[in-house]
């Protein structure tokens, strides 16, 4: 699938409706564009309200400093009185019980003292307190306006002017911005036994629904760990990078990815079912062409082994190409006179169609020369019949 680099999902952290939306589907935005506005009349309330309760905290500040003043003064009274209590009961002009009242009253002078100079201190923690809140529910007001991220083009818009997102339970996204259209990538599943033979920067083709005779060319950027298991098949995701400066390819886009892991250029290529062919007729028969044509009696002349040259063959590395010699196969060349001449060759890289020839082990094989892929035949041909071709 293709995709943009870098997608960013914009959303909301506030709940509301939504009364403005100022980008659209393939708009092109700034960052810091405003793309959309929440209904602010609920949140500019809040702040007014928030506010408010800040005024009233620092008022009561000033009413608990007032008192603190009142109980100094208070107990500066309270003071004079029990020392001149004690003066009178010293002199027996005064009684115990005079004296008693004065010292309750000093004492309770003291504690309201205390407890004036604490409510001054819980009143300032009521202003800090009061001025979070301001501070929240200004930054509540600056949520509804709703800004783009990063530079990008707008890929999806999920709301509309009027509907009410909710940001209790889950961010609600708003706007999907892709930052840059012009460079993408492709995520391409590769089976687990293909994907040793990915490395970095290996180039890849891929083609598209959209243009099915235009090829795209990029490179691999990455190849992830992460398996994902479906019915048991094990696959990876390889990550593709290519240019898009045109933006002639859109994210979402399913891309059928090849990633070459090996080459031949300049050679001769047979089709795979020439390798599956079989004469049909006696092993001893075949035996006797065999002979004739000078190939090797221990080949096995009803073996198959197209099979595993062709999986040998898929599994080398570019650079290990020549290590298919060890896969041999013989294949029939259709002569002029319309007879049968088996030529045993060396098999070198495959694309599952055709079959790289990497050395003629037996007989000859030119480029253009017919060879047999499937016959149809009333009875067994006897040595060098002819065959109808199909």
């Amino acid at each position: 699938m293709v995709n943009a680099v870098i997608t960013v999902q914009v959303g909301s952290q506030v709940s509301g409706t939504i009364a403005k939306l100022n980008a659209d589907f393939n708009s092109r935005v700034k960052k810091g564009d405003v793309v959309a506005l929440i209904d602010p009349q609920l949140f500019e309330g809040a702040l007014k309200q928030a506010a408010a309760d800040l005024e009233n905290a620092r008022a009561n500040v000033l009413v608990a400093e007032a008192n603190v003043v009142k109980a100094r003064a208070t107990l500066v009274q309270t003071k004079a009185d029990y020392e001149r209590a004690q003066t009178m009961a010293k002199e027996s002009v005064g009684t115990q019980q005079a004296l008693d009242l004065a010292l309750a009253g000093y004492e309770s002078a003291k504690a309201s003292v205390d407890a004036a100079a604490a409510n001054v201190t819980q009143a300032i923690a009521q202003v800090s307190q009061k001025d979070a809140a301001v501070a929240v529910a200004r930054t509540s007001l600056e949520y509804t306006v709703i800004r783009s991220p990063i530079d990008g083009i707008v890929v999806a818009r999920n709301v509309d002017v009027g509907q009410t997102v909710a940001a209790s339970l889950q961010a609600p996204t708003i706007f999907t911005i892709a930052q840059d259209l012009t460079k993408m990538l492709v995520y391409a599943k590769v089976d687990e036994s293909d994907v040793g033979r990915i490395r970095m920067l290996q180039p890849v083709t891929f083609k598209v629904d959209a243009f099915p005779k235009d090829v795209f060319k990029g490179a691999v950027s990455q190849v992830r760990m992460n398996p994902t298991t479906v019915q048991n098949v094990v696959t990876y995701d390889v990550v593709v990078e290519f240019q898009n400066p045109d933006l002639k390819l859109f994210p979402g886009m399913t891309a059928y990815v090849t990633i070459p892991v090996a080459t031949a250029e300049d050679v001769i290529k047979v089709p795979n079912a020439a390798l599956r062919y079989k004469p049909p007729t006696s092993p001893e028969v075949v035996r006797a062409l065999y002979a004739k044509y000078g190939i090797d009696a221990g080949v096995q002349p009803d073996a198959a082994p197209a099979a595993s040259a062709t999986r040998a063959a898929a599994s080398a590395p570019a650079e290990m190409r020549r290590s298919a010699r060890g896969e041999d196969a013989v294949i029939w060349k259709r002569l002029a006179d319309d007879t049968l001449e088996p030529v045993r060759i060396s098999l070198g890289i495959t694309d599952h169609t055709y079959t790289e020839v990497i050395r003629i082990l037996t007989g000859k094989l030119e480029p253009g020369d017919d060879v047999v892929t499937s016959s149809i035949s009333s009875k067994a041909l006897p040595p060098g019949a002819q065959g109808i071709r199909r």
